[in-house]
């Protein structure tokens, strides 16, 4: 019974039973009583905002528990909560713990806060064989801090290389131990653990262009790791010295190079924060500004030093670059390709001057490939290993060249053997000894040699020529024209005999009649040199062809001459055809005879007759007597001579010797004509026949003319015999016609009988 009512006592007795266990020190203030030794305190943790239950030891439920709770640095006890199983009393005070309540025995304390951080006692009262006894539980509580979201701090986000910076991974609260990791990104780079540093500091010292970049870190402790955001170190540096490239690529020993036409890009970049501006300078030239320069078509012009200057505005401060950009340009043209025959051998040169840098020149042969070297290549064969055709070729390479350039040279014996000719200079004072063997690969080497075999003037190729004085005794004097080829054994060879000319004519004399053709025939029988073939006249003077009648056919060694419509007077002679060289003349003479023809007949007139209405006259002729006839000629003018009457002109010529009549018209009527007739032999005229008046013809009408003319008659008759029988019955009526009286002293004019009395007769006709 006291038991059950000692259990069921209020609430507030029983938070008195455990102060009887506290004892007063000196101060008067209430301590833990000491712990047996063996006695140690259970170390529980818990996170600052979560829960935490703290156990009251183990056995059975206890009657009375008693929580109390010690700050640390504190040594006075703090009642926290009470409980008798049925009902539990949490200290106004203990709200600095958490949110506390009471699980059985059990302490919970939720929404823990740091103030809970302490040692906790848990004092159970225990009956057990019908007696009081006290249990003791000591925890000891750390309140754990989550560490907050961690700040990256830079001492100078934009320093100057070369100078320190120092990085601070700044956190606001977290329970201790806490530690740092670190984290670079460059710009443009991956994300990398700075593995070396573990501190809350990063120190740079000094600051360089690679710590440019974002800068995070973590803070990690028992409870939580957080990171925080990228701060970004902006290093201020340069400009560094530019480097200059070049576009199209192309490395010398002094700089780059560049192919003539080309377009060329020069680019220009310099390492520096913030990014530099760049000016550009040709020969201390300023051309452009900005990080590249291009030049749309290089020339040689554009060759020289090519300078580009960085300037970093933030720190003020320059650095530039000087390159030699050359122009590079082929030789103008392509290669050439010669042989020279040498010695038992044959050099073959390859030449390609010019250009920059100079080609170089590489030969390549039927059996394989050559020497090879710059601007002029040589390749010497002998003589035995060289086949006829055999093909060279000389390649030339250039770096302003996609494809190399190539001549090719074929060796090859010139065809047939050399040619030998002499002509003479002008005014022959000189013969030349001409000799040719065109053709060939190399070309072949010709020399003149005299009657002893003596070498005359100096060995040339294809053609040599040599002078020889003419007033030297060279007639009858032999020379010989040596060739030597490579391809050619033995060596061949022409010769040349000097001689005067000589001629023979085809006929001595020649006759031919009066405007005949006379030929006269020449041949030159030899000479050298050349010979010139000429005829002379009767006058001693060169025969040229023209209005004379001298034409001249020359036909290889013969010369002709032909002389058309000869003249007794002006082609008759001798004639002489002259053959000249500088060693001498010769010339032979042909007499030419040009016999007259015999003269031509005498002409009469037969028949001269004027046609109707006088416009034309029918003329006839006969011949008398011997001669030769070739044609007619008719002749006209006015009837009567008078001093205007005019001479005898042309009514008509060519008229077949065969022909005894001409009809010939055009003429006037009004005109009385004489007409005379000559015969014609060549060009002979014979004596004119009688000069003749043409006559009217005689009548005829054709039978309706007769018939009207008889009706007129008839007509005319009747009207007669009416007129006079009306004048015998009206004699008075008719006029009478009396003669003229005569003058005294004056006689009668006596009638012209041949006066031309003009007529008009009108005739009417009736069919």
């Amino acid at each position: 019974m006291v038991r059950q009512r000692a259990l069921h006592k209020p609430l507030s007795l029983l938070l008195l039973t455990p102060l009887c266990l506290l004892h007063r020190g000196a101060s008067g203030q209430p301590h833990w009583t000491r712990r047996a030794p063996d006695e140690e305190a259970t170390a529980i943790q818990g996170v600052r905002g979560g829960s935490v239950e703290l156990a009251c030891g183990s056995g059975p439920a206890p009657l009375v528990v008693f929580w109390s709770f010690t700050p640390l640095g504190s040594l006075i006890p703090r009642p926290v909560a009470v409980t008798n199983g049925a009902e539990s009393k949490v200290e106004a005070g203990a709200s600095a713990l958490g949110a506390v309540s009471l699980w059985n025995s059990s302490l919970v304390l939720q929404e823990l806060r740091e103030g809970a951080r302490g040692h906790f006692l848990c004092q159970a009262l225990h009956a057990a064989g019908g007696q009081l006894h006290t249990t003791y539980s000591y925890l000891t509580l750390a309140v754990l801090v989550p560490v907050s979201k961690p700040q990256v701090r830079l001492s100078d986000p934009s320093p100057v290389e070369g100078t320190s910076v120092v990085a601070t991974c700044a956190v606001r609260e977290g329970t201790e131990p806490v530690t740092f990791a670190w984290r670079h990104q460059a710009p443009r780079g991956p994300e990398e653990d700075l593995v070396e540093v573990t501190g809350q500091l990063l120190q740079l010292d000094p600051v360089n262009r690679t710590h440019l970049g974002w800068y995070a870190c973590s803070a990690r402790n028992a409870v939580n790791r957080l990171s925080s955001d990228g701060n970004f170190l902006d290093v201020v540096y340069g400009p560094d010295n530019p480097v200059i490239m070049v576009e199209p690529l192309g490395l010398t020993e002094e700089g780059f190079w560049a192919g003539e036409g080309e377009e060329v890009t020069l680019s220009c970049g310099a390492a520096s924060n913030p990014p530099c501006h760049y000016v550009w300078l040709r020969d201390h030239t300023q051309v452009q500004v900005g990080p590249a320069y291009t030049i749309a078509s290089a020339s040689r012009a554009h060759t020289g030093l090519y300078t580009c200057l960085a300037h970093n505005s933030r720190l003020d401060t320059h650095s530039q670059t000087t390159v030699r950009l050359t122009i590079y340009y082929p030789p103008e043209g392509q290669p050439s390709c010669s042989a020279l025959p040498t010695l038992g051998a044959v050099t073959l040169v390859c030449a390609w001057q010019g250009g920059l840098p100079a080609a170089r020149l590489r030969w390549e042969g039927p059996r394989g490939t050559g020497p090879a070297a710059l601007s002029n290549v040589t390749w010497s064969h002998g003589t035995t290993q060289l086949p006829n055709g055999g093909i060279f070729t000389c390649a030339g390479e250039h770096p302003a060249l996609a494809l190399p350039a190539l001549c090719r040279i074929t060796l090859w014996e010139p065809l047939r053997s050399p040619t030998c000719w002499t002509t003479a200079t002008v005014g022959d004072q000189f013969i030349m000894l001409s000799c040719e063997w065109p053709g060939g690969e190399p070309r072949a080497m010709l020399s003149w040699l005299d009657g002893q075999q003596q070498t005359l003037g100096t060995t040339s190729p294809s053609l040599a020529i040599h002078l020889l004085h003419t007033q030297d005794d060279l007639a009858g004097r032999e020379f010989t024209c040596r060739g030597s080829h490579p391809l050619r054994v033995p060596d061949p060879h022409c010769r040349l005999l000097l001689e005067a000319p000589q001629v023979a004519v085809a006929k001595p004399q020649v006759s031919v009649l009066e405007g005949g053709e006379a030929w006269l025939g020449c041949a030159l029988l030899g000479g050298t040199p050349p010979v010139q073939l000429l005829w002379l006249g009767p006058q001693r003077r060169q025969v040229e062809a023209g209005p004379s009648g001298f034409m001249l056919h020359p036909e290889g060694a013969q010369l002709h001459l032909s002389i058309r419509d000869t003249d007794p007077a002006r082609h008759r002679g001798a004639y002489q055809c002259v053959a000249r060289n500088a060693l001498g003349n010769s010339s032979r003479s042909v007499l030419l005879e040009v016999l007259r023809y015999p003269a031509p007949p005498n002409v009469t007139i037969s028949r001269l007759t004027y046609g109707r209405h006088r416009r034309e006259v029918q003329l006839q002729w006969a011949v008398r007597g011997p001669g030769n006839l070739t044609g007619f000629l008719v002749q006209r003018r006015a009837s009567v001579p008078s001093p205007g009457a005019g001479a005898w002109e042309t009514a008509a010529s060519d008229i077949e010797p065969e022909s005894r009549g001409r009809r010939l018209g055009g003429l006037d009527p009004g005109v009385r004509y004489a007409f005379r007739v000559l015969a014609l032999n060549h060009h002979t005229a014979g004596h004119p026949s009688e000069v003749k008046i043409p006559a009217d013809p005689p009548f005829s009408a054709y039978p309706a003319v007769l018939g009207a003319a008889g009706t007129g008659v008839v007509v005319a008759t009747v009207a007669s015999l009416l007129v006079f029988q009306y004048a015998a019955r009206h004699p008075g009526t008719v006029p009478c016609i009396e003669p003229p009286p005569a003058i005294p002293g004056v006689e009668p004019v006596q009638e012209a009988t041949d006066a031309p009395v003009n007529v008009t007769i009108t005739v009417t006709a009736t069919p």
